[in-house]
């Protein structure tokens, strides 16, 4: 009988992450690695690292040294850091952390379980040497689907996610809960967890240049998933009980230019919102100057697909974004959030800020403030600048001093809060479809409407004597707010009439 082998993923940063760690889930399981929830339960401990900011950072090398502890009291043998941070810096990551029994990059991934069994037996796995990983592709986008021996996680079981080559096979008789039923092309999968929703990768890396951001150094040039494999994987996650899927990517309106058609992405959201047992599709990573008409009617006139924008603004102040290297202004934003409102009124909205851009002045500030105050968003994350490693605004002059970047962090959290408290009120009366997520002793039924995502805006709380199981979907009136959050009375469950019967 084979040795008994347990890994647990301890998962930290975006819903990208957590694709990434179902993937390394799949292949170990696939392998015979026995998957626990704690770490304190494991041979191994995989800790799935973000490497985004500084903050993020600070919690990933937390995690690190939190597992570590567990080998003095614990089941656990070894602590392996994955993901962005290890990518990121590698090497410079085990130097300084020496707690970590391994530091593995994205090409380590498709050989992930026999890394991980090196590193068990007490054997040393060099670390990863990071590189530029927007180097590694072709420069024109449409090259890019014919190359190999490229790691690209969430695309594909083989090197490459768009090799030119016939794809290596699935391995034969998975085990139960292991995708892909649907293709060779598809990446192992597995879920961690049980949640009615699940995120999906339409593509990994990123095309543009924003002087404040590392991300497309250590996730590469932006390369899109082919229609098929994503339908493929939603099919399948339908199966495993999934309602909700959550399109995710660095950029998710680039997606298809490199599959020759930009417009992909609206022929795509109505067949994924056709697959059976899918109630909800919906789009995150929207980019403002990429915004398109055909887009917007797609997100706000197809059945199952939520009206919910998620764009990625950072600024409003002309200035400022030019030093970002991006586009827009303040009416320029306002006009596209009007265009989205005359198409559904009852749209979400919500983006991140940075406060605090070297050069930003008090009036590109208030420039900013401006467009919070008139833009009606239901979320909103403030941000203050900070440098980071190999960012073309790090050598930037005309630094604001830390105090003013507080100062305005504070100022614009502040507004924030009190206009995305509005925007909750303004919903009073409104009639929402709310995904149940879970059932909370304290708060009762607590689910999401349509402009609600996971974990990041806010929840529904749904006033019921009816018995609701995560995953039901309910009609409901809103009748008061907490803040970003509502409080809805059901009207109808699964598109019947409010009963007993119902919510059985």
């Amino acid at each position: 009988m084979p040795e008994r082998r347990t890994v647990a993923l301890v998962t930290l940063g975006c819903a990208r992450n957590e694709v990434d760690s179902e993937e390394l889930a799949g292949r170990l399981a696939a392998d015979g690695w026995e998957l626990v929830e704690d770490a304190a339960d494991a041979d191994v401990a995989v800790v799935n690292t973000c490497g985004f900011v500084e903050a993020a950072k600070k919690d990933s090398v937390d995690a690190l040294l939190e597992a570590n502890d567990l080998k003095d009291h614990g089941r656990t043998q070894a602590v392996v850091a994955v993901g962005c941070m290890a990518e990121r810096y590698g090497k410079e990551l085990a130097e300084a952390l020496p707690e970590a029994d391994g530091v593995l990059g994205f090409d380590d991934y498709s050989d992930i379980s026999d890394r991980l069994q090196t590193i068990l037996n007490g054997g040393i796995h060099a670390s990863h040497t990071p590189r530029d990983r927007r180097k590694l592709l072709p420069i024109s986008p449409a090259e890019r689907q014919g190359t190999a021996g490229v790691a690209l996680p969430g695309h594909a079981q083989g090197a490459s996610a768009g090799a030119a080559q016939e794809p290596a096979d699935a391995p034969e008789d998975l085990p139960e809960g292991i995708a892909p039923a649907s293709g060779p092309r598809a990446p192992l999968r597995r879920r961690l967890g049980s949640s009615p929703v699940a995120s999906v990768k339409l593509a990994s890396g990123c095309d543009r240049r924003c002087s404040f951001c590392a991300i497309p150094s250590f996730r590469g040039s932006f390369i899109s998933r082919r229609p098929s494999d994503v339908l493929g994987e939603t099919r399948w996650l339908a199966e495993q009980g999934v309602k909700e899927i959550m399109l995710v990517s660095e950029n998710n309106t680039s997606y298809g230019k490199d599959l020759g058609d930009i417009r992909l992405l609206e022929t795509l959201l109505p067949e994924l919102a056709a697959v059976d047992g899918i109630e909800r599709i919906r789009v995150s990573y929207l980019q403002p100057a990429e915004m398109r008409p055909g887009l917007i009617d797609v997100l706000t006139g197809t059945d199952k697909v939520a009206p919910y924008f998620d764009l990625s603004f950072q600024h409003s102040a002309p200035d400022v974004l030019r030093a970002m290297r991006r586009f827009g202004d303040t009416d320029r934003f306002l006009d596209l959030l009007a265009q989205i409102r005359a198409k559904a009124p009852q749209a979400g909205a919500r983006s991140n800020f940075i406060v605090g851009f070297p050069g930003e002045s008090e009036a590109d500030f208030a420039e900013l403030e401006r467009f919070i105050s008139h833009a009606r968003l239901d979320a909103i994350g403030v941000f203050g600048y900070s440098d980071e490693d190999g960012t073309e605004a790090a050598g930037y002059e005309h630094k604001l001093d830390p105090e003013v970047v507080a100062e305005r962090l504070a100022r614009l959290t502040r507004l924030a809060e009190e206009l995305t408290a509005q925007r909750a009120e303004e919903r009073l009366g409104e009639t929402v479809h709310v995904l149940v997520d879970r059932i909370d002793e304290e708060d009762g039924v607590v689910g999401r409407a349509a402009h609600q995502a996971p974990e990041t805006d806010g929840v529904t709380l749904v006033r019921t004597g009816l018995e609701l199981a995560p995953g039901r979907m309910v009609e409901a009136k809103v009748v008061a707010s907490e803040g970003v959050d509502l409080v809805a009375e059901v009207l109808s469950v699964d598109g019947a009439p409010c009963s007993e019967e119902a919510g059985r």
